[in-house]
């Protein structure tokens, strides 16, 4: 018998078609090693990945999950209002104007004239125009913050304050008087859907950091709503836990966890969680608490208490009050809004026909500006963000 060998690479191909055929069999299903005759690797366990409910459709992410406000940074400006001139607004209830002024001059450049009771100079969720809400005339001025020339006038009713969903899609109209929310079409002012209300005074809000829900205010019955923001519904309700309550401004803390809300007959601020609507916590800070401001470096809320003409600074990580500045003279510092560049409050003297500016490091006041008569809601703009939640700045 002849024994005929093949040639070495001829074998080794051979190996390599047994090798295969064997796989084919299931036999070489295991990891390399184990098939080398060594232990195969430890599976490592996969770790389970909470689910988290979705936010609002439509909503532009956070930049951080952590901090509501990463989008409100020193001076970092939109592409859509980076060319805008830097002016402060300045709504004057019985005069029936706003007063435009100067940040750099402090002086007041313009009075335009607008409708009958203005209360609050809201720039738009797109921020491309500011609303003026004239409360008593029942309608809304356009401002074009390019060229701060007025528009004309659109038909809405009793709009004490304005508000805008996180996704754009609709502007939330606090009418106080009618007690009704008013849902209407973000850009054309049509009313899409009325939510009446059993509370007395609608005034402020702030949205959740997912947008699904925001918290009211309501200044006359001394209540707090939480309203469904896309079902457009009230979906709880409570009483504030102080005879006389008047709650005005709301705030969310940077990591969403917390809402304040401003008392300026229990003269302080609220606290609660917004997820459970508990029972809110009062932490005083001083005679007719009424406005909330946040740092552009989401670190500290500036607090106007209007009774008493002075400004409390709460710190959010230590989660107390560290420091309170008096106005020279008084005063009484109602609403506003903090510069771009983070470095000066602004604030309306609402009984003194008058605008402080206020050095937020220092507390100084910088200047003392008279205007019309009843200044409340004014706007400094603009301010950074890439849109706006409406009242006189809520950016994210």
């Amino acid at each position: 018998m002849t024994t005929t060998r093949l040639p070495r690479r001829a074998t080794v191909l051979l190996a390599g078609l047994v090798l295969a055929a064997l796989a084919g069999c299931g036999l070489a299903d295991k990891e390399p090693a184990e098939a080398l005759g060594s232990a195969a690797p430890a599976r490592q366990p996969v770790k389970a990945v909470p689910a988290v409910p979705p936010g609002l459709a439509g909503m532009p992410p956070l930049l951080d999950p952590n901090d509501v406000y990463a989008a409100d940074r020193p001076n970092h400006l939109s592409p859509v209002v980076k060319d805008f001139p830097s002016r402060v607004y300045v709504p004057n209830t019985t005069s029936n104007t706003v007063s435009v002024i100067d940040p750099k001059t402090y002086k007041v450049i313009d009075t335009i004239p607008v409708g009958v009771q203005p209360q609050h100079v809201v720039p738009s969720w797109d921020m491309k125009t500011l609303w003026v809400n004239n409360n008593r005339g029942h309608t809304l001025t356009p401002i074009n913050p390019a060229t701060g020339e007025a528009g004309e006038p659109v038909e809405v009713h009793d709009p004490y304050n304005l508000y805008f969903t996180p996704n754009g899609k609709y502007a939330v109209v606090m009418a106080s008087m009618d007690r009704e929310l008013v849902f209407r079409d973000a850009h054309t002012m049509n009313r899409v859907k009325t939510v009446p209300v059993t509370c007395s005074g609608v005034n402020h809000a702030d949205f959740s950091a997912d947008g699904r829900y925001f918290i009211v205010s309501c200044e006359f019955s001394g209540e707090l709503l939480k309203v469904d923001t896309e079902k457009m519904e009230v979906i709880a309700q409570q009483k504030l836990p102080f005879e006389g309550a008047m709650p005005q401004d709301v705030k969310i803390s940077p990591d969403g966890k917390t809402f304040y809300v401003a008392d300026m007959m229990a003269h302080g601020m609220w606290v609660f969680s917004g997820a459970t609507f508990d029972v809110p916590k009062l932490l005083p800070t001083g005679k007719g608490t009424h406005g909330l401001y946040v740092s552009r470096d989401s670190k500290e809320m500036y607090i106007s208490n209007r009774g008493e003409g002075s400004i409390s600074v709460f710190d959010f990580k230590q989660n107390k009050l560290t420091k309170k500045w008096e106005l020279p003279d008084g005063g009484s510092p109602d609403m506003g809004g903090v510069s771009a560049d983070g470095k000066v409050l602004w604030l309306s003297g609402r009984y003194n026909s008058e605008v402080y500016a206020i050095d937020t490091v220092t507390g100084r006041q910088l200047a003392r500006i008279p205007v019309g008569g009843g200044p409340h809601g004014l706007a400094v703009y603009p301010q950074p963000g890439r849109y706006s939640l409406g009242h006189t700045g809520i950016f994210r």
